[in-house]
């Protein structure tokens, strides 16, 4: 619907009978398209000014004309498509976001006019997510945070409602990744190695994020031209991913940046892989793992067969991703220093690997002081004989004081 040629501008003015700034202002009906007349009273001339402008501003984006204002809903709509359609965002992010608005549309909030909606009007809506999990909580405050950023930016409000939100804390318990004991990693990884990939057709992949660290999503976009064994190592460098219809796709790259990577083949599972690698010669790309269909293999699907292989085994509360996080704590376990470790697993900043596996690095904490002990004693730092002298001194010392106490 198009706009009228020439526009009302609107007007401000003091109200002597109420004590109050009005602003006079025009917006389009919807049905026919006619702007009406309204107003709004302010404490400020200012704040009467600044509304006046941020109409203005309003009144050229096609929702105002559309909706009589901006709802909150549409325009996190319009702005996802538009990070879309500029490659901002991957299909995967886009879907991803399309979830996150279409929770926050359980809530009136979201058909609320962006410059209607108040700090308190957030701060209310995200206390009622205490239930949900602090990544969901995290990721519909970022969604807030994006669309009154641009809203600011463009002018369609004049103070941000965000400045004083504040984040509340999810009362789930954190969901943690538990890493397979040593026993149930001896006993899942004799199985697979033993086992005919015709009858499991997915055990090279879980060899491979159990002793190679991969997701699982890097694992299933491998090719066999990824794999060298002259070098014998494993590149990787893509990752499957879905796109904005959940289609199982090719990723251009890692999840990150830093999961670019080469991993090197232990050589107990050497044999393995070059027999995975034959299976895969007559695969489309040559791909390493593939469905009955010959498409790509939905991670879904590969970490459904795992728990139901583990639950045979009576291993419960594991996940593929689990077998990441299995060898990434032997690599601890084993003395492997964090900064080698975030390269091997692809993170981004060593603090990731760190914070991952702190209960593992802590461990091993007490074993590692011992050594600087022995370090300061065998190289005479510390004299034995004299600190073992003294601290007799001292205990004979404060029995003698106890004695003499005792006696008056």
């Amino acid at each position: 619907m198009s706009k009228n040629k020439k526009e009302k501008t609107g007007s401000i003015y003091f109200d002597t009978t109420r004590k109050t700034w009005r602003c006079i202002y025009y917006v389009y009906e919807s049905n026919t398209g006619k702007e009406i007349r309204k107003t709004k009273s302010f404490m400020t001339e200012q704040e009467a000014k600044d509304f006046l402008t941020s109409i203005q501003y309003q009144k050229g984006n096609d929702l105002f004309i559309k909706n009589n204002g901006i709802p909150l809903n549409k325009l996190m709509l319009e702005n996802a498509k538009k990070k879309l359609e500029l490659n901002l965002i991957s299909e995967r992010t886009y879907a991803r976001i399309l979830e996150t608005i279409k929770s926050i549309e359980k809530n009136s909030i979201a058909t609320q006019n962006i410059d209607e909606i108040t700090s308190n009007d957030i701060q209310n809506y995200l206390n009622t997510l205490k239930d949900y999990s602090n990544s969901t909580i995290k990721k519909i405050k970022g969604q807030f945070t994006q669309i009154f950023k641009e809203s600011m930016n463009k002018g369609y409000i004049t103070r941000n409602p965000m400045y004083d939100v504040i984040k509340p804390k999810s009362t789930k318990d954190k969901k943690v990744v538990r890493a397979l004991q040593i026993e149930e990693q001896q006993k899942l990884t004799n199985y697979l190695l033993h086992i005919p990939v015709i009858d499991e057709p997915y055990k090279v992949a879980y060899l491979i994020e159990m002793y190679l660290g991969l997701r699982i999503g890097e694992v299933l976009a491998l090719k066999n031209t990824d794999i060298n064994l002259h070098k014998n190592l494993i590149t990787v460098n893509k990752t499957l991913t879905t796109d904005k219809d959940h289609k199982v796709i090719m990723g251009n790259s890692t999840k990150t940046y830093a999961g670019i990577r080469e991993v090197p083949i232990p050589t107990f599972i050497r044999e393995e892989i070059i027999n995975q690698m034959r299976l895969a010669e007559n695969n489309k790309d040559k791909q390493l793992f593939v469905d009955p269909k010959g498409n790509y293999v939905r991670p879904n699907n590969a970490n459904r067969r795992l728990k139901e292989l583990l639950k045979q085994m009576g291993i419960n509360d594991i996940t593929s991703h689990s077998l990441r996080h299995t060898y990434g704590t032997r690599c601890v376990e084993a003395g492997m220093r964090a900064v080698a470790l975030q390269r091997l697993m692809g993170h981004t900043d060593v603090s990731i690997t760190l914070n991952t596996y702190t209960s593992v690095f802590n461990k091993y904490k007490e074993a590692e002081l011992e050594k600087v002990n022995n370090y300061y004693m065998n190289n005479d730092i510390v004299n034995v004989d004299n600190l073992l002298t003294e601290n007799n001194n001292f205990i004979e010392g404060i029995s003698r004081e106890s004695e003499e106490k005792e006696i008056e």
